[in-house]
Order: structure tokens, then C-alpha cells, then sequence
């Protein structure tokens, strides 16, 4: 079969046969070094920018800081704001928007921006997915992926996007509608293809299980072609995995990434969320900055190692997580990814809490009888949530009541909710599903 994944890469000018030879003389540093091989790989990036990046150096110039004598810790920690510049003013010497790769954060934090990697940096990032992607036997050239995601709607967009899909050996299914009878449909496509495996958002999968699931029908007993099921950008919960493990017959997988980074932990054959130890070094910091042992929830602040186009220096993606106690430098797992830092809850009496708290409570009564579909919550007051969500008939008062004493058990009382059916929920521009937003500054 003709490559014509590795022709997309060549074509647009990434190393791909560099970045392969240097990804897996990475992977070959042994356990016992690899904490002296990130040290210097951590010196050698913040040397770069500091030499090189204007932007980076007036970053850093305010607290003082000396590469030679100054310790990891007390570098400042980079947040989205501070990239809410043009990019020219961003790249590092030698590097224009021509001659790097280009694009644009999703906004799901609030705070969407432009950024850009060297092209070195940019085939790192494939081959590392491309790694990733085989523990589950899976090649970007022969196998075909059937693909949940959003694409734009303008033609040009939409013919560009589809272009890509062509050159990934990919069949994209949109997900601005997922009603039962275009679900039919996609249904009817796995019949006639020989997809090997799925990828895209959670929530649109997890809408597909639910229809196999009322239709009785195993996914693999349609396509028996079928290896796994890679979910990415929104939050897998437990019970959704099993719910697809059942339905899809074929094991699930999670991928965590950012754009503007790499993949940032991916779910490896052992059931383990493997974080990128190869081109990422990943920190759990507490509130004040300080690096927090393994096992406690923090920040989850990253550094790029490889970027030279664009600092990403202890930046601060927005994300709260824990990495597991047994992590170590090689092999950091990422025990739980508990939330982005916006979806904080604040209630009445002062107490801070996690949004998806409010989506977990209420996802383990709502959808017991399978009656409701998905849903979304909003805190619209400190004191006021609304629930909109998507079912076959409207919650009962019973529902209600028992949703309300549920969340008065693991918050606090006098909380008031509102339920909003509705015929379908308003997804991002690219098709993401936000479970829980505070309008709470």
C-alpha cells in the first residue's frame, strides 16, 4: 500500500527519519540515567531560549534568573496569558511563520492563542504518537481509522479538512448531529468497513455505545476488523469505558494531549496512563508554586524539551491531576486527571470544588435506566446550577429529588438546581463537549 501518511509529512517539510532515530535514542537511555538525561535536556532548552527568545528573556528577567546558579524551581511558571501577543514577537531568533509549524489551541480553557513548533519539534510530536499509536497495533499508513470529530463547515475548511482524512487513511464521521437516525448511519458504514480502530471526542463515542447499547449489537460483531478505541480532549469516566468495552468489544484506550505540546500521557496495554517522558518533563505543583511529591493533586505544569521555535517552560496547561506514587523518571504515570483549574465550583460557604464533581454525582443517577443521553451543568450563580440534558423522556420529580440530596451529601445544602431538557446540547466550533462551566469569576 502506497504510504501516503509518510508523503503528508514529507510534503509539508517535518524530519520525520531524524525525529525517529533521535525518538528512539531517547527511548534507549536506561532507568538509572534518565534523571540526569531530562536535568541536562531541561538546562539545555531554558539555555536556548534565554539566548535566543526576546519574548522568553523578558519573561524570565524579572525575577533574576541565572541558568548557572539558579535552581529548576524558581524558574517562573508560564501561563496562557502569557502568550496573548502575536506570534512574531514569540519565536525564537532564526524562526519566522514560515518556517515553523503553525496552529491554534482548541479555547477550551478560556484562553485560545496561536502557537508554533519547530519542524524538528513537530516530528518528534509524530513519532511519538506514531509509537504510541503501534502498542495497539496500529499503523497511520494501512489502518483505517473511523474518526469522531468536528470539522469546519465553510467549504474551503471542510475540503482541507477532509484532504487531511484522505492523506491519515481516515473516514470522519461529524458530530454537530448524533440523533438516532444519523447514528443508523454510521452504524451502517462500520457494516461496510473495514475500519481497524476509532478515534475521537468521548462524549460523541460514548453516544454511539448508548445506541448499540439500546440495539443490542456488539460493535465488533458488525467489524470484525476492529483493534481498539483511542477517546481523547474530554474526560473518560469509569463506568463510559465499560459501558464501550461492552458495546464496542475491543479495548478502550485514553489519550491526554495539548496541541500546543504533545501527547501528554497515553493509556498504555497494562491498563497503565503512561505520561510522554520522551520530549515532556510533567510537575504536579500546589498552589504556591512548590513541586509537589508524587501521589498529592496539584497543577499539572509541563515543560517542552525540544521546542526551540517556542518556549513552553513550566507552563501551567490548566489542567489538575496526580501522578502515581510508583512513577518514576522514565515512566511517570498519570494516576487521575482530575479536571481543568476554570471548572472550579465555588460555593456559598467558601469551599472550592472540583465541576465535574457536580457531572460525576449527577451522571451516576441520571443515566441508571439509560433514558438520558448526555448532559451538561453551568453554575450560573454562586448558589444556582442549571443541568440541560438530552433524553428520551423528561427527568421525574423523583429523579430530581434524589440528584439534589446526592450533591447535598457531597457538597453542602442549599444548592438550587434547575433542569432543562432539551433536543440537543451546543457543542464548541470544534465539535468538544464542555461538561461543566462556572460563570463564576
Amino acid at each position: 500500500m502506497f504510504n501516503l501518511f509518510n508523503l503528508s509529512l514529507k510534503i509539508n517539510g517535518f524530519p520525520m527519519k531524524e525525529a525517529k532515530a533521535e525518538f528512539e535514542k531517547i527511548q534507549a537511555v536506561s532507568d538509572a540515567e534518565f534523571e540526569d538525561f531530562i536535568i541536562r535536556k531541561r538546562k539545555k532548552i531554558v539555555d536556548y531560549h534565554l539566548k535566543n527568545n526576546e519574548s522568553y528573556q523578558e519573561f524570565v528577567g524579572k525575577t533574576f534568573f541565572d541558568p548557572e546558579t539558579s535552581r529548576w524551581n524558581e524558574l517562573p511558571i508560564m501561563t496562557k496569558k502569557d502568550f496573548q501577543k502575536p506570534l512574531s514577537e514569540r519565536l525564537s531568533e532564526g524562526f519566522t511563520v514560515k518556517n515553523v509549524y503553525v496552529n491554534k489551541t482548541s479555547g477550551s480553557s478560556g484562553d485560545p492563542f496561536i502557537f508554533a513548533k519547530d519542524k524538528f519539534c513537530h516530528a518528534l510530536t509524530w513519532a511519538n504518537i506514531i509509537n504510541r499509536f503501534g502498542w495497539f497495533g496500529i499503523d497511520f499508513n494501512s489502518s483505517l481509522q473511523a474518526r469522531f470529530y468536528g470539522i469546519p463547515l465553510d467549504f474551503i475548511g471542510n475540503k482541507k479538512e477532509r484532504l487531511k482524512d484522505l492523506f491519515k487513511n481516515s473516514y470522519r464521521f461529524t458530530i454537530f448531529d448524533l440523533s438516532d437516525e444519523i447514528l443508523e448511519k454510521i452504524l451502517l458504514k462500520f457494516q461496510h468497513e473495514k475500519f481497524d480502530y476509532i478515534n475521537g471526542y468521548t462524549s460523541s463515542i460514548v453516544l454511539f455505545a448508548k445506541f448499540l447499547q439500546k440495539k443490542d449489537i456488539v460493535l465488533r460483531s458488525v467489524c470484525p476488523t476492529l483493534k481498539c478505541c483511542i477517546v481523547t480532549s474530554e474526560m473518560l469516566f469509569e463506568e463510559d469505558k465499560l459501558l464501550m468495552e461492552k458495546q464496542f468489544g475491543i479495548p478502550i484506550v485514553n489519550e491526554y494531549g495539548a496541541s500546543e505540546l504533545d501527547l501528554i500521557a497515553f493509556q498504555n496495554p497494562n491498563n497503565e496512563w503512561q505520561v510522554n517522558s520522551e520530549t515532556l518533563f510533567v510537575e504536579i505543583l500546589d498552589e504556591n508554586n512548590a513541586i509537589l511529591p508524587n501521589g498529592n493533586e496539584g497543577r499539572i505544569v509541563i515543560t517542552s524539551l525540544y521546542n526551540k521555535a517556542h518556549p513552553f517552560i513550566r507552563y501551567d496547561i490548566g489542567d489538575v491531576g496526580i501522578l502515581d506514587k510508583k512513577s518514576t523518571f522514565k515512566k511517570p504515570i498519570l494516576k487521575k486527571l482530575i479536571g481543568r483549574t476554570n471548572d472550579i465550583a465555588i460555593l456559598p460557604s467558601g469551599k472550592k470544588s472540583p465541576g465535574l464533581t457536580f457531572y460525576y454525582v449527577t451522571k451516576s443517577i441520571i443515566e441508571d435506566d439509560g433514558n438520558v443521553k448526555e448532559f451538561v451543568i453551568k453554575q450560573t450563580k454562586i448558589d444556582t446550577f442549571e443541568v440541560k440534558y438530552v433524553s428520551d423522556t423528561a427527568l421525574t420529580l423523583k429523579q430530581i429529588k434524589k440528584i439534589e440530596k446526592a450533591i447535598t451529601t457531597y457538597l453542602e445544602n442549599g444548592l438550587t438546581f434547575t433542569f432543562i431538557r432539551k433536543d440537543k446540547l451546543e457543542r464548541s466550533k470544534s465539535g468538544k463537549l464542555k461538561q461543566f462551566v462556572s460563570l463564576i469569576k
